[in-house]
């Protein structure tokens, strides 16, 4: 069986979103409430918004990255938040 990987949108307490990837969303989502993640330990609770699942690492390495820049900002807040 392929490894899904996920790039996911939180929202953090403080109204701003974390973008990340990741294979295991549960868990990773648990670090992030958990204090374990440095961006978002002093943001939390978090609330997942979206997330897409890809079977090639790098398409979803790629997209996170996109979601990160300038255009991929303006993409995420009119169609994922």
């Amino acid at each position: 069986m392929e490894e899904i990987w996920y790039v996911y949108i939180l929202r953090c307490n403080n109204g701003t979103t974390y973008v990340g990837h990741t294979t295991d969303l549960e868990r990773r989502i648990k670090e992030h409430n958990s204090h374990k993640v440095h961006y978002t330990k002093d943001k939390t609770p978090v609330s997942l918004v979206t997330f897409m699942g890809f079977i090639d690492k790098y398409k979803a390495l790629s997209f996170e990255k996109y979601l990160k820049s300038g255009s991929g900002i303006a993409f995420k807040k009119r169609h994922l938040i």
